[in-house]
């Protein structure tokens, strides 16, 4: 339970009312891990002069994030009701990064993965498996995790030095086909920067989109390139030092293109759940915007429908971190305005304290940051929740108003790394002057030990949870967060002219 916004009545259980339950994937990470596109050697510390890498290149479990998504909607689809209040799940929203090098074909199994579709995670050659975790001799190398390595090399560094298992068969089962259950309630979708930027930190080029979708894969840097100076000049959209990265021959497919905004809101009218566009509207289509608004029916008997206030905090010019427009910051605030009666959620991919700015320009008032949006929030009593996403760690934060009350902002750790769960999230009235929060951290519905089962999506969940949990770099329990962050109770004071 968590009281720095409001104290806690000791029988508000008897008399709480719900309001709002729903689910929230995110950083689902859906990966082609056999693109071209994929900087997987920035995993290597060795590159880099300050010797610290970047880590979320390249994961040993990468593989099976398809398997995973379905694990964790079965988990989802599992509950009967929402674990605090008993109400029914009314939606589930992804709070960005459903795809991890924004590509066309992980667009399109991340979507569907969540509407219930046949999928086959796989690309190029369906006979060779071309990812850095491949068996061919060639290009094999011992940084990366090799579950069918070729007979007489080394062993790779995961298995010499901790213990990562052979598994025979494992490249084949991952890339075959499989059926996704899907959500049985309407879901929402948010813009990551894995979804607008390549490797969630390069704008998209025309040198970019011709490597994505052609026949030869970088394997490293050039002679004298520095890591942080490869990362700076990429991210600047930089082409020549594109054009010179060491390579090796891959098979090329068009499946792999590198997709625009507008096309990731496009591609979510293409679908078969609901609702149609997944929360993108028409306006969006035309603007070439990926944020919006979404007022969502009252729980059944009740009166208080929920105002999610979606925001795109991806700035195409390029960097991992966040901000929104002056167009955007002039959007939300008339938006913020509009009903002050109604009890409101805003939704991103990035948390405030990652919303810290992208743009190539020293024009830095072009930009909305965190602690202005915190602060503008904050001028609006009935925000009661901000839920957000990006930093693969579970996280609740409190921001409190000069006067009473504030809100209360959430952040769920991912779906690739450990520990590979959903967070189930309620509002309640407790009727005493005061309003609760619950996040629950609900388990994948795969197991957290592999059987070393190959058969269906579960075992292979499996199998990645138990990779996930054994991370190398030894940040699987930071992702977790502490237990203030994880199961809570968030109390905040009723505002003053909600209706509820």
């Amino acid at each position: 339970m968590r009281t720095e916004l409001a104290a806690a009545s000791e029988n508000r259980a008897a008399r709480r009312r719900p309001l709002a339950a729903f689910a929230q994937f995110t950083d689902m990470h859906v990966q082609d891990t056999q693109s071209p596109a994929r900087f997987e050697f920035f995993d290597d510390p060795t590159l880099f002069a300050t010797g610290a890498a970047l880590p979320a290149s390249y994961r040993p479990q990468e593989l099976l994030t398809a398997q995973v998504v379905d694990a964790t909607v079965r988990a989802v689809a599992a509950l009967a009701v929402a674990p605090a209040t008993g109400a029914r799940l009314q939606f589930a929203v992804t709070t960005g990064d459903a795809t991890d090098n924004c590509q066309f074909n992980e667009l399109r199994w991340a979507i569907d993965l969540l509407d219930g579709a046949a999928i086959t995670p796989g690309s190029g050659d369906p006979g060779i498996f071309e990812g850095v975790a491949g068996s061919d001799r060639d290009s094999y190398d011992p940084v990366y995790w090799h579950p069918e390595p070729p007979r007489g090399v080394p062993a790779d560094v995961f298995r010499r030095e901790h213990g990562f298992p052979e598994v025979p068969g494992l490249l084949t089962a991952a890339t075959r086909p499989f059926t996704a259950l899907g959500l049985a309630i309407p879901w929402f979708a948010v813009h990551g920067n894995h979804d607008g930027l390549y490797g969630g930190i390069f704008p998209v080029t025309e040198a970019a989109r011709e490597l994505a979708t052609g026949a030869v894969k970088p394997v490293g840097l050039p002679a004298g390139v520095h890591g942080e100076e490869a990362v700076t000049r990429l991210a600047a959209g930089d082409d020549v030092l594109l054009s010179h990265l060491p390579t090796r021959p891959i098979t090329p497919d068009p499946k792999r293109r590198l997709v625009t905004r507008s096309e990731v809101v496009d591609e979510h009218f293409r679908t078969s759940g609901t609702p149609v566009g997944h929360g993108f509207t028409e306006a969006n289509r035309a603007s070439g915007t990926a944020y919006y608004v979404r007022d969502l029916p009252a729980l059944t008997g009740g009166t208080a429908a929920l105002r999610m206030i979606v925001l795109d905090s991806v700035d195409e010019n390029g960097g991992a971190a966040g901000a929104i427009d002056r167009r955007q910051a002039a959007w939300l605030a008339a938006t913020l305005a509009e009903r002050p009666d109604r009890p409101t959620m805003v939704v991103s991919h990035h948390t405030s304290r990652s919303m810290i700015g992208n743009l190539q320009t020293a024009d830095a008032d072009a930009q909305m940051l965190g602690p202005e949006l915190v602060q503008l929030l904050l001028r609006h009593p009935h925000v009661l929740l901000w839920v957000n996403g990006h930093t693969h760690r579970n996280s609740v934060t409190p921001h409190a108003a000069a006067s009473l009350g504030g809100f209360w902002e959430v952040t769920t750790a991912s779906h690739i790394d450990w520990p590979q769960q959903v967070r189930a999230i309620e509002i309640a009235d407790n009727r005493d002057g005061t309003l609760s929060v619950f996040g629950t951290m609900v388990d994948s519905a795969a197991p957290p030990t592999w059987d070393q089962s190959l058969d269906n999506s579960i075992a292979l969940a499996a199998l990645s949870r138990e990779l996930a949990a054994n991370d190398a770099g030894g940040q699987a329990e930071s992702h977790r967060g502490s237990r203030p962050d994880r199961n809570v109770e968030l109390l905040l004071p009723t505002p003053r002219g909600l209706v509820l």
